[in-house]
């Protein structure tokens, strides 16, 4: 099996793959056009393991963990060439009056711990040392919600992969040596009308999401129809149920009639998120979309790469000779709302075989 259990004595990955903890920061931040503002991340970057292990230290049974990304464009200006064989700006989808948007985004940090104090910590220390050279386009406090549900009640996560399945899932192999260890990660902020879910009687909310509300149990086939949400994220290839990790979290300001999740999803390739959200927004087939939609909105859409804890703690503060320079122009739009995107994944069985 091609994992990065065979990759860990020569790469170690971040923490991608870790149980579930009761609080979160997600914080998504900009980088200006400024090559003193690239040089100074990428000494940031060298020196992040340190800083995550000085606020761990503090309680080291709360399992604080940090895992940094990088958007397409933040890449080729910080690390140059070579770059992630699949990264790419987030790609928005359009159809119907939903809209999956794209939204700016250069470094992406999933900061996790069983405490909610030492999450402020770490991601403090993070902005002291370089909230002076970046804006911040989201920030999200996540908490557990009681028995690992989301706020509009449901638990969130069940079919989750666990074990080497996980890493199987989320860790990137010998199909793109350059960057084994590392991982690709899709994050969304998701608002709800909770008022005109809960009007909705439980069997409906339940077939919306293709599972018992109160047990978690799934309906069964002949129950759950074709639009149920883990109808349309459930994606196979070859007879395979090809799989995310993902590390929701509940989120919201009830003075402010605000409550939300936050998906991240992470994955060896983006390819299998992608084609999620292409189910839940344009339908499988066009037209049959997922209902939840017409209750959850995003308001943020990323993708970012993640690379190894190793490629970090390599990095040096001098520029790449073939890094992107510094430009005033913006970067290049994703593609249009409804392009037709090929639908066949040529995931192959996602250990290291080469597309044909």
């Amino acid at each position: 099996m091609d994992t990065p259990g065979e990759l860990n004595e020569i790469v170690l990955p971040q923490t991608v793959v870790g149980p579930l903890t009761r609080s979160a920061i997600f914080l998504v931040l900009c980088i200006p056009q400024d090559e003193d503002a690239y040089a100074r991340l990428r000494d940031f970057c060298a020196g992040l393991s340190g800083l995550i292990r000085a606020v761990e230290f503090r309680d080291v049974e709360a399992g604080l963990t940090c895992v940094a990304g990088f958007g397409s464009d933040a890449w080729d200006n910080l690390f140059g060439a070579p770059r992630p064989a699949e990264l790419h700006p987030f790609r928005r989808i359009c159809s119907g009056g939903r809209d999956a948007v794209s939204t700016p985004g250069d470094i992406f940090f999933h900061i996790r711990a069983k405490r909610p104090d030492l999450c402020f910590e770490l991601a403090t220390q993070i902005m002291d040392s370089i909230g002076d050279i970046v804006s911040v386009a989201d920030e999200v406090h996540g908490f557990r919600y009681f028995d690992d549900r989301d706020v509009i009640g449901f638990v969130d996560g069940t079919e989750n992969p666990r074990g080497d399945a996980a890493r199987d899932t989320a860790v990137v192999g010998s199909e793109d040596p350059a960057f084994a260890g590392g991982s690709y990660v899709i994050v969304q902020k998701y608002l709800h009308d909770l008022k005109a879910w809960n009007s909705l009687p439980v069997e409906m909310q339940e077939r919306i999401i293709g599972r018992r509300k109160l047990s978690d149990i799934e309906l069964s086939d002949a129950e759950k129809p074709t639009y149920a949400h883990n109808a349309l994220t459930n994606i196979e290839e070859n007879g395979r149920q090809l799989q995310i990790l993902r590390d929701n979290m509940p989120f919201g300001r009830p003075g402010h009639g605000e409550f939300g999740t936050y998906f991240i999803g992470y994955s060896r390739t983006p390819r299998i998120t992608e084609t999620m959200l292409e189910n839940m927004f344009v339908g499988r087939p066009p037209g049959n979309y997922d209902r939840l939609l017409d209750f959850s909105r995003p308001v943020t859409g990323s993708l970012f790469f993640v690379p190894s804890a190793t490629f970090l703690d390599n990095v040096t503060p001098d520029a790449p000779e073939d890094a992107k320079a510094p430009s005033a122009e913006p970067p290049s739009s994703p593609p249009s709302p409804g392009a037709v995107h090929d639908t066949s994944l040529k995931i192959g069985s996602l250990k290291g075989e080469k597309d044909e």
